[in-house]
């Protein structure tokens, strides 16, 4: 706390004074905001040296290519601390939250969501466009390794955490399919990662990103799939069908597009995200007890019991797991006393 103070007054020759602590969410990173008579900056002291560089090195990438992202004003001689643009507090998530419930948005908060649908392809290429992948954290790329941690994520994070019955060779198998089909893809792109609403800031009416510190060169497919079928929002399919065709048409401007195609590989990789994304409310809301994590379980089982709704036939066995999950588990686990709310 006390470098990111002496930061600011180094900045702007002015004291700051109590810094606000920002609300944790799955990141062990710690925000705070600083606010003196030399202006308000949000402070950021990271964990990891590798993950700090990484966010520098992504940023500066975003901003050289006229995308929104927040300027960093200075950074530790360590480069674990850093001042940088404070974007205010509107998240996109908090922006659409009225009509998060009944599904029920206003024309004003469907602009803000195909804005950020068409701006989403520019990310990609444009981000993608002359990066040194080298800089990646943890891996440079989306590849074998990297979905195998994801989908043991799943396995252990989450799903050995219920009650529900399976066999582990069977559903290695489908794995085992599931982690060569998804890393089969081409191109220099880059993929956020976590592209969710809760990581997009709304600052005069414009989308702004944050939080891509985990990005890496990776399949277009998959930060579709990661905000349009994201717990936390819940899309209806009729939306989701045409937020689809607004990244569709912008992406368009960026390379030719096999619709056919495009569109087989996202329903496979929205599957992967879903099985990332229940690891992680497993690890974060299971075990942490975090209650944003564990308010996400229910509308994730349910996203995943739509999509499995038409099988997967080449991951049969996972499909049947997930239809049970969805269907049959009851919210018990092995934790001593913790039951989900389902």
């Amino acid at each position: 706390m006390d470098r990111l103070l002496k930061m600011y007054e180094e900045l702007t020759g002015c004291r700051a004074g109590e810094p606000e602590r920002l609300p944790l969410s799955g990141s062990s990173r710690k925000y705070y905001r600083i606010s003196g008579e030399g202006g308000t900056f949000i402070g950021c002291i990271g964990t990891s040296l590798a993950e700090n560089r990484a966010f520098l090195a992504i940023d500066a990438q975003f901003r050289r290519n006229g995308l929104h992202a927040p300027e960093v004003y200075s950074v530790s001689g360590d480069s674990m601390a850093y001042l940088q643009e404070d974007l205010g507090d509107t998240q996109l998530f908090e922006y659409l939250r009225p009509g998060i419930e009944a599904g029920d948005f206003s024309e004003d908060q469907l602009d803000r969501l195909r804005d950020t649908m068409c701006l989403l392809p520019a990310v990609q290429f444009k981000v993608g466009d002359g990066m040194d992948w080298s800089v990646c954290f943890p891996d440079r790329e989306f590849n074998d390794r990297m979905v195998s941690f994801d989908l043991n994520y799943f396995k252990y994070d989450f799903l050995k955490l219920t009650s529900l019955q399976f066999d582990e060779i069977r559903l290695q198998d489908d794995f085992d399919r599931l982690r060569a089909d998804s890393t089969d893809f081409s191109g220099e792109t880059f993929m956020y990662r976590d592209f969710q609403a809760r990581n997009i800031m709304i600052k005069d009416s414009e989308p702004c990103f944050i939080d891509f510190q985990g990005g890496r060169r990776g399949p277009l497919q998959y930060d579709l799939a990661s905000f349009l079928w994201n717990a936390g929002t819940h899309f209806s399919a009729p939306l989701r069908a045409e937020l689809e065709e607004c990244y569709l048409r912008s992406l368009a401007n960026f390379t030719d597009v096999d619709e056919a195609a495009f569109r087989e590989k996202y329903r496979l990789i929205t599957l992967v995200r879903l099985l990332q994304e229940l690891g992680a409310y497993g690890y974060r809301g299971l075990v942490e007890r975090k209650q944003l994590f564990i308010d996400c379980i229910r509308p994730a089982l349910k996203c995943a019991g739509e999509l499995v709704s038409v099988p997967f036939a080449r991951y049969p066995y996972l499909t049947d797991l997930l239809a049970r999950l969805a269907g049959e588990w009851d919210g018990s686990t092995l934790m001593p006393g913790f039951k989900v709310s389902l």
